[in-house]
Formats: C-alpha cells, sequence, structure tokens
C-alpha cells in the first residue's frame, strides 16, 4: 500500500514538474514573439522614413550643400546688379543684405535659405529701378537727338537760304527807284547782298509790283511788302501810305523776324503761295 501511494506522488509530482515546465516555455515564447514584434516594427518605422544614423548625416550634408549654392548663386546676382544700379538706382538696402549673406559659411541653412530669398526679392527691385531709370533716359536720348537733328535741319536750311543758288533769282541790273532803295536798306539796316536781293525783288514783283500804293481789296493787304493791314508800317513812319522807304523798312523787319532773309521768304512763297 505504501509503494502504491509512493508511485502515485511520484507520478503527480512528474505531471506537475512538466506542466510547470510547459507553461514556462509558453511564456518565453511569448516574451520573444513580443520582443520580435517590437524589432519589426522599429525597423519598418526606419525603412519608412529612410532617415537612419547614416542617411541623417548625409541629408544633413545635402541640405547644407544646397545652401552653399543658393547664398553664391544669390550674392553673384545682387553684386552684378549693385554695380548695374551706380548712378540709377538705390541699392543701399540690397548692399546690407549681400554683407549679410556673405557669412553663409557661419549660419544655418535654414537661416542661409531665408536670407537668399530675401536677397533675391531685392535684387528684382533694384533691376526694375534700373530698367525705369533706362528706360527715360533713352527716352530724352531719342528727344535730344531729335531736337538736334530739327536744329541742323534748320540751320542747313538756312544756311542754304542765305547763300546763292542757281535756282534763286539774280538782281536786276537796273532796279526800279524803290528797288535801289531796298538794296541800300538791306545792305545798311541786315548786311544782306545782292545775292539776297534778287529773291526780294521777285517776292515783292509778285506782291505788288513794287508799287507803294498797291492794295488786295480781299484780304486788305496794302504797299510794296502787302503789309496786312497796311496801317502796321506806321511803325517806320506816318507816311506809310506814300513812302516807299517806310514800307521797305517794315517789309524788311518782318522778313528778318519771320523769314530770317529775303530767299527764307522767297522759298516760303514758293511752297505755299505767300509769306
Amino acid at each position: 500500500m505504501r509503494r502504491h501511494r509512493a508511485r502515485y506522488y511520484l507520478a503527480a509530482g512528474a505531471v506537475v514538474a512538466v506542466g510547470a515546465m510547459v507553461g514556462t516555455g509558453f511564456a518565453v515564447q511569448s516574451a520573444f514573439a513580443a520582443q520580435n514584434d517590437r524589432i519589426a516594427e522599429t525597423t519598418a518605422i526606419a525603412d519608412a522614413t529612410n532617415l537612419d544614423v547614416e542617411q541623417l548625416s548625409s541629408h544633413g550634408g545635402i541640405l547644407a550643400a544646397r545652401a552653399v549654392k543658393t547664398a553664391k548663386d544669390t550674392l553673384q546676382a545682387a553684386s552684378d546688379t549693385i554695380t548695374a544700379a551706380n548712378g540709377k538706382a538705390d541699392a543701399a538696402v540690397l548692399g546690407t543684405q549681400v554683407a549679410t549673406l556673405g557669412h553663409y559659411e557661419l549660419l544655418a541653412p535654414e537661416r542661409v535659405f531665408e536670407l537668399s530669398a530675401q536677397t533675391a526679392a531685392t535684387t528684382e527691385q533694384v533691376k526694375g529701378q534700373i530698367a525705369e531709370f533706362d528706360r527715360v533716359a533713352a527716352e530724352q536720348a531719342a528727344a535730344a537727338a531729335a531736337a538736334q537733328a530739327a536744329a541742323e535741319a534748320a540751320a542747313a536750311a538756312s544756311a542754304g537760304s542765305s547763300g546763292s543758288s542757281g535756282s534763286r533769282p539774280a538782281a536786276p541790273a537796273n532796279p526800279s527807284e524803290a528797288q535801289a532803295i531796298a538794296r541800300e536798306l538791306m545792305a545798311s539796316m541786315y548786311g544782306w547782298g545782292d545775292d539776297q536781293f534778287g529773291c526780294l525783288v521777285e517776292l515783292w514783283n509778285h506782291e505788288s509790283g513794287w508799287r507803294t500804293n498797291a492794295g488786295n481789296q480781299s484780304s486788305g493787304a496794302y504797299g510794296i511788302p502787302q503789309a496786312l493791314p497796311g496801317s502796321k508800317m506806321a511803325a517806320y513812319g506816318d507816311d506809310w501810305e506814300t513812302n516807299p522807304a517806310t514800307q521797305i523798312k517794315w517789309g524788311l523787319s518782318y522778313i528778318s523776324g519771320r523769314y530770317g532773309t529775303p530767299c527764307g521768304a522767297w522759298d516760303s512763297f514758293n511752297a505755299q503761295g505767300w509769306y
């Protein structure tokens, strides 16, 4: 009986021991499984972000290199613009920004990108001011060139009208009394010679035939120079209605002030039919 009980207790103990070992195996296996799951999750996260230790270092190097290139390109464009702005635009603010960005090697990449953006924006503003200055200067230069060309053309026309020309009328060999008075007054009052005298003779031949009492009934013009009205000639004498010298003095003054010379008046007459 005692032997049977001993064998029973031994068997029971063996069962308990086996059960304990089996339970412990499950517990250990579960712990390993949980640890493996955590490792897998960590690996998945690292793979998903692609930012392990080496990759983080590489990423930082790329960012720094990009910052350096951006700073250099921005500084070059800004410096060129400052040079071009000399005397044309205010580049003081841009100069300050360039000085600050020039220390890019000491700055964080994020700060370099920020300063580069600000400097690039100011560069564009200064470029716009330079372009506007150049536009206005070009317009002024074109206007000055046009005025110069007009002045030269007028001077050439005046010089041409002052000199003798084969197409200009020659002075008469036997001028009338009034024409002789005109020749003398031309020389004494204005220094004009026979080259201008021929133009004057033809001009007033067409206007009045050199008659002191020539009148135009339609317009009211009167006298040798056909003053309109004739009373204007009173500035040179009360006898303006009959005295050829008085009429001629006024007529020469009118031609000098309006056309420069008798030949200038003659050219105008031929171009438009009046002077």
